[in-house]
């Protein structure tokens, strides 16, 4: 089973879409969608989206998994960032994949054993995991990476957000 993951964002959208056969995962295709910050953020958001859909028409992953948003701070920061991560559940929905969100404590619980990991323990069990050469940058791409490990782990007994009939 292929898995994309996602880790939403509106300058930076990591992806990162794994393959699951038995209890083995493998890297299929990572990277990034990055957004110009002189660009409004209609044009962002279809750049994002455009992107998104390009990413699942060329890899066919089956299931998409996103990390829900977690801020203390900046509403405004939240904001752009929830309108990006609708983007891309609207691509995985367009598409019609099944779709789960998993909270970053989630992830890196799955990832790394420790819900409070650092970036950089996580980053070196996404390594680890996925057998790669070097640790994976950006930090979002990675993160993706982290979620799609996640899903791996637990999409057995996660039940999606949505489901396409």
């Amino acid at each position: 089973m292929k898995i994309l993951g996602i880790d939403p964002g509106y300058a930076i959208m990591g992806f990162g879409i794994i393959e699951k056969k038995g209890s083995s995962m493998f890297p299929v295709a990572f990277g990034s969608l990055e957004t110009d910050k002189d660009t409004p953020m209609p044009g962002r958001l279809k750049h994002l989206y455009s992107g998104l859909m390009d990413v699942i028409a060329e890899y066919g992953p089956e299931e998409v998994s996103i990390e829900q948003l977690y801020f203390q701070n900046n509403a405004k920061t939240a904001i752009y960032v929830g309108q990006a991560r609708g983007v891309a559940v609207l691509a995985a929905a367009n598409s019609g994949l099944r779709i789960y969100e998993y909270t970053p404590m989630e992830i890196k619980t799955a990832v790394a054993g420790y819900g409070k990991a650092d970036k950089a323990q996580v980053q070196s069990m996404v390594k680890m995991i996925l057998g790669l050469d070097k640790i994976v940058k950006p930090d979002d791409t990675s993160d993706a990476l982290a979620a799609a490990i996640c899903h791996a782990y637990s999409g057995d007994v996660k039940k999606a957000m949505f489901l396409m009939k």
